[in-house]
């Protein structure tokens, strides 16, 4: 079992790069630590939890025992935010398959929307302890 929360994200897409440092700056107690998807950590934990057919364009909450994809992530990682980042877990009473129309539809033209970097993010010193190797 993991000792903190692992958000896997793809490390190219400026999106999901974008929403990384929301999460760092709405994360003061430090619940989060993150992975990108291009990195050997994140593919064991990925392997480990028999996700390998889990999409590029899929953000991704390991949990302990939990992994969870998509909205379901999403809405799970908000509720952990400060305040009023997480009045969005009220979303959860719309069913995945609706929620997740809507991620499929933007996580699909993230690229065309935000661009993409040529590698992944190296984080500065300050966070850097916030983003785990390969075990």
């Amino acid at each position: 079992m993991l000792e903190h929360r692992v958000i896997i994200f793809d490390g190219v897409c400026n999106l999901c790069n974008g929403a990384v440092n929301f999460i760092i700056q709405r994360d003061p107690q430090r619940k989060f630590k993150f992975a990108p998807m291009q990195s050997e950590a994140a593919q064991q934990l990925i392997d480990a939890y028999q996700a390998s057919d889990t999409e590029l364009d899929t953000l991704l909450l390991v949990e302990g025992d939990v992994f969870r994809v998509r909205t379901d992530a999403v809405l799970a990682i908000a509720a952990e935010l400060t305040w009023p980042w997480r009045l969005f877990r009220v979303l959860t009473v719309f069913p995945a398959p609706f929620r997740d129309y809507f991620y499929r539809h933007l996580a699909g033209n993230r690229y065309r929307l935000f661009g993409k970097r040529a590698a992944c993010m190296i984080p500065n010193e300050d966070i850097k302890s916030r983003f785990i190797d390969a075990t």
